[in-house]
């Protein structure tokens, strides 16, 4: 079980994707040279771009504040008297993966948006799921969809991914196309393989990315992950490659094939 086997380090490595480590270091350095650049300009006399560039610290302070203020004040708090199903989710989740600390969870309005995201603000933690995706595991009864959801997200928290330095270091990347998304896209399948590892049963109800919140339970799992194989080429790539998140057939194929990692490129 995971909560025997967090302790060990090596199980800890084997659920983040083997590239995502190369990427963000590759994301790093452009990050690196630009703010390097930047100082160097700076003190060159350049007032401009420099500055602009050197401002992006702050930039991604105040985002993440901004962010986490708006969940809290807009959003219904998921906790032990609303929603006490989800919130023993959350609270088992954070201890499977030896978290030390339980992170807050919201739900919010969706407005037709199946999505759910995972963000924090100084010493602190959340993740947000929308209001059409936390109906999938209510109104719709399907708790385990609901349960591979919530480990989704709390899994990028345990990865280090919602981390103010890490979100820094790769700020520079993130708005080259293609750069900093190739990143995202490891990051998720690391996320996919601490909600795999928390609830396996869950897995399905990634149908509901294909094919909504009421159709996903007549969907084909299988059908979608086998034609990764068949449905291939240079527009796909392309569209995998400027999306944040892996193509549906790539990503339902790295989880109904256990044997190897999803692909990124």
């Amino acid at each position: 079980m995971v909560f025997v086997r967090w302790g060990d380090r090596h199980h800890r490595r084997a659920l983040r994707h083997p590239k995502e480590n190369v990427i963000l270091a590759g994301c790093v350095a452009v990050t690196v040279l630009a703010v390097v650049g930047a100082v160097s300009r700076a003190v060159g006399g350049d007032s401009g771009q420099p500055l602009l560039l050197l401002s992006i610290p702050a930039l991604v302070f105040f985002t993440r504040g901004q962010l986490y203020a708006r969940q809290r004040v807009n959003g219904v708090r998921i906790s032990p008297t609303q929603f006490p199903e989800a919130y023993r989710m959350v609270v088992d989740a954070a201890r499977a993966f030896g978290m030390r600390q339980v992170p807050d969870a919201y739900v919010v309005l969706g407005n037709g948006q199946i999505n759910a995201f995972a963000s924090g603000h100084g010493f602190r933690r959340f993740v947000a799921i929308h209001s059409d995706l936390f109906e999938v595991g209510g109104r719709l009864a399907d708790p385990d969809a609901l349960r591979f959801v919530i480990g989704h997200e709390v899994g990028h928290i345990a990865a280090g991914h919602t981390s103010y330095w890490r979100q820094f270091g790769i700020s520079i990347a993130n708005i080259i196309p293609g750069i900093g998304a190739t990143l995202n896209r490891a990051q998720e399948y690391t996320a996919d393989n601490h909600a795999y590892e928390f609830c396996p049963e869950g897995v399905q109800g990634l149908r509901v990315l294909a094919a909504g919140k009421y159709l996903y339970p007549e969907v084909d799992f299988g059908d979608i992950a086998a034609r990764a194989l068949t449905d291939q080429g240079l527009f796909v790539m392309l569209v995998n490659l400027l999306s944040s998140h892996p193509i549906n057939t790539w990503r339902f194929h790295a989880l109904a094939d256990r044997s190897r990692p999803g692909r990124v490129l």
